[in-house]
């Protein structure tokens, strides 16, 4: 599946508190392990994939069985290559998307194999829709030209032998990666090229989203019913009814891939009115007033000084006035108060790093980023003249955030 085909990413990290400027600047891994780096970009195998490939193994050792009885068990051995091999194409489809994001700068934080497909974790949105358009198409054409290939392969050697069915199988599966990354909902590769359709012909991203996630919503309900559905008309029609077990297979395999589908197709609405609403932090409107304060000034001195401003917030400057350090929040709260008199804020200060100053005309995505690249409680927040603004907490923006995804879509 493409970067589109898992939950809860549909190729993008959401910009949010998780991994935001209140957590650690970096998702972790997701208990995948890394396989190598491609292009600067991290290669990650999740630990269900391990799963996918016992399965492939066992199923198409059941078809080698059949096709070659005279392998035995070495047919395993060649399912695993099998596996191997189509997950390589597999990563060959989300390389095609990186390629493509990375051409337009846009950053790509990894790529993870896992269960019935990969992920290209793309950091940021297509500027336009053209754009958008191309980075989906690029990862079905590669698994088409990957198709062609195989079958030009198979053309070179001699049917029914290990080599034959390897191609034949690796042709077959690289056009059926294609053809479902190309159905036209999200959170697939179609989807997202029936979003950049309609937000070329509406001129609004939002509208283009709505539309291919409705659209893959009504798909996931038609894999739902269509696959049972279309296996059991196809083993009607062969003479081969399916048997019980095989009617629960499918069954089961549609429901994992409807439900792959309606929930990639419900984060992508709510990554799209998150990001319609991201515009509103502002660094300016969410930032606190600040007094500044010497570093040997009592706590309780410092507080009275805030209180007279209508400040909120304490920065500690130098003899020149420079700001050195923001007093951080949580420490003035554990201070008791019968002990203020004694406390110099230097004590309950931290230093100003650099990447903790930023600017008072930082919003939305842009600001998320500047936090996200230096993890802290509080930031300085400076004026474009550079004299001080207040400080940022990463509380406030936190609460700020998860308003703007409870707020209804526009």
């Amino acid at each position: 599946m493409s970067e589109n085909g898992q939950p809860p990413s549909d190729g993008e990290r959401t910009p949010g508190p998780g991994n935001g400027p209140g957590g650690t600047g970096k998702r972790p891994p997701g208990g995948g392990f890394l396989m190598g780096r491609i292009f600067g970009v991290p290669v990650y195998v999740a630990p269900s994939w391990f799963l996918v490939a016992a399965l492939i193994t066992w199923v198409f050792g059941g078809q080698l069985d059949r096709v070659l009885p005279e392998l035995g068990n070495l047919r395993y051995l060649v399912s695993l290559f099998f596996a191997v091999a189509f997950y390589a194409s597999v990563l060959v489809h989300e390389l095609a998307h990186t390629v493509a994001a990375l051409r337009f700068d846009l950053p790509v934080r990894r790529i993870q194999l896992q269960f019935f497909g990969g992920v290209s974790e793309i950091e940021k949105e297509s500027e336009t829709p053209g754009r958008e358009f191309v980075l989906a198409f690029v990862g079905p054409l590669l698994s088409l030209v990957l198709s062609g290939l195989f079958y030009l392969g198979l053309k070179l050697v001699e049917p029914g032998t290990v080599p034959g069915v390897l191609l034949a199988g690796l042709m077959i599966s690289n056009l059926i990666v294609a053809a479902f990354n190309l159905l036209p909902g999200l959170p697939l590769d179609g989807g997202r090229m029936l979003r950049a359709v309609v937000w070329k012909l509406s001129g609004k991203p939002m509208t283009g989203t709505v539309a291919a996630a409705w659209t893959g919503r009504a798909l996931a309900i038609a894999v739902l019913i269509g696959l049972p559905l279309l296996s059991y008309a196809g083993g009607a029609s062969s003479g081969n009814p399916t048997s019980g077990f095989d009617s629960l297979t499918d069954a089961l395999l549609a429901a994992i891939l409807a439900a792959i589908i309606w929930t990639g197709a419900g984060n992508s609405l709510r990554m799209a009115r998150l990001r319609e609403h991201l515009p509103e932090l502002q660094a300016r409107t969410l930032t606190r007033r600040a007094v500044p304060v010497a570093s040997d000034t009592p706590l309780s001195e410092a507080l009275r000084r805030a209180n007279e401003a209508g400040a909120r917030a304490l920065v500690v400057v130098d003899g020149h006035g420079d700001p050195t350090a923001v007093v951080r929040e949580a420490a003035i709260v554990g201070v008791p108060e019968h002990r203020r008199p004694w406390v110099a804020v230097s004590g309950l200060a931290q230093d100003i790093k650099p990447g903790m100053k930023v600017s008072a005309e930082l919003a939305g995505e842009d600001l998320l980023d500047t936090l996200r690249a230096t993890p802290a409680t509080e930031y300085l927040v400076v004026e474009p003249t550079g004299e001080i603004y207040g400080v940022l907490s990463t509380a406030d923006v936190e609460r700020a955030f998860l308003a703007a995804m409870a707020r209804p879509q526009s």
